[in-house]
């Protein structure tokens, strides 16, 4: 058998990039931060009577903000531009089995799931009808690269070998663990070559797979930071005020230089952007909310600072 070819592109944009933290609107906190905390298993960093942030071992993840009466975001049909689902990254396959299981436990019905050979993933959806993707990696080592782009599929996931692997483990449920993280950003755009002249042509991400209805872009030969599709959104624009929403999401750069590179493409394109107390903020074609920062917000603290800046 020949071995997978393991050869992700050039990097346009600077290796070390990640996605870092998202935030969204909920029409009721309490009802959201029971759902994180008890079945999703975060932890709430730090709160007020409108808003929240969310985490694991200290580390901000996801922001959330009360408007109250909004409507569910629409789900299975003609949608918005906006969030697909934010995925979840846990460290080990085991971590998501103990996850499953805890799921399961909670009396809640088997989730969607999407073996994608570099990736295992469990997909749901949040009481708004924002989707979540809580998903384990394979080593990379494992994944098979053509001419540029990565291999994926959507097989079923060993649900019984994924609980077992828990099992074996041996630990006992305790919340998300440390490790834990935002993996990737799944959009719903309008149109796929307007978003690779954005994505890949703008900000420097990587093609790493393409269909007419999808495109999947990363740096540092990850299997994708950012998917996109127009499955239920094409020719679309965004949500009404009075609709949950995406608020924003983090790009974090790993230097002040690799987000001036990504700056200075933003300016010869004559892309507006913003820039206050060190946050770059920038928007897609779509409006989608993007903030380009140095480093990942460390604490609850530097996240509501990072939302203040952003507005």
């Amino acid at each position: 058998m020949t071995a997978p070819a393991q050869h992700a592109p050039t990097a346009s944009l600077d290796p070390a990039t990640e996605v870092g933290l998202l935030a969204l609107t909920v029409a009721d906190l309490e009802r959201s931060l029971a759902y994180y905390t008890e079945a999703i298993g975060l932890a709430v960093l730090q709160r007020d009577a409108t808003g929240a942030t969310l985490g694991v071992a200290g580390k901000p993840l996801l922001l959330l903000s009360e408007q109250p009466g909004a409507t569910p975001w629409p789900r299975g049909g003609r949608s918005y531009t906006g969030l697909y689902h934010f995925a979840i990254l846990v460290p080990t396959r085991a971590d998501l089995g103990r996850w499953l299981r805890h799921w399961l436990d909670s009396g809640l019905p088997l989730p969607g799931q999407g073996d994608h050979l570099v990736s295992e993933a469990l997909y749901l959806e949040d009481p708004d009808g924002h989707g979540i993707e809580i998903y384990r990696d394979r080593p990379r080592e494992e994944w098979t690269w053509s001419q540029g782009q990565v291999r994926m599929a959507a097989d079923p996931v060993d649900i019984r070998g994924l609980l077992a692997e828990a099992e074996r483990a041996g630990a006992p449920w305790a919340g998300l663990p440390a490790g834990t993280r935002l993996g990737h950003m799944h959009l719903q755009v309008g149109d796929i070559a307007e978003a690779a002249a954005f994505y890949h042509g703008l900000l420097g991400f990587d093609i790493v797979a393409r269909m007419p209805s999808a495109l999947f872009v990363s740096a540092g030969g990850y299997h994708h930071h950012i998917g996109m599709n127009t499955w239920h959104s094409r020719g679309a624009g965004p949500a009404p005020a009075d609709s949950v929403r995406l608020r924003f999401f983090t790009i974090d750069l790993p230097t002040e230089e690799a987000r001036q590179a990504v700056v200075a493409r933003l300016e010869a394109a004559g892309l507006a952007h913003t820039e206050r107390d060190g946050v770059v903020t920038i928007q897609d074609p779509w409006r989608n909310t993007i903030a380009l920062q140095v480093g990942a917000a460390p604490n609850a603290r530097a996240a509501a600072a990072l939302a203040t800046a952003i507005g």
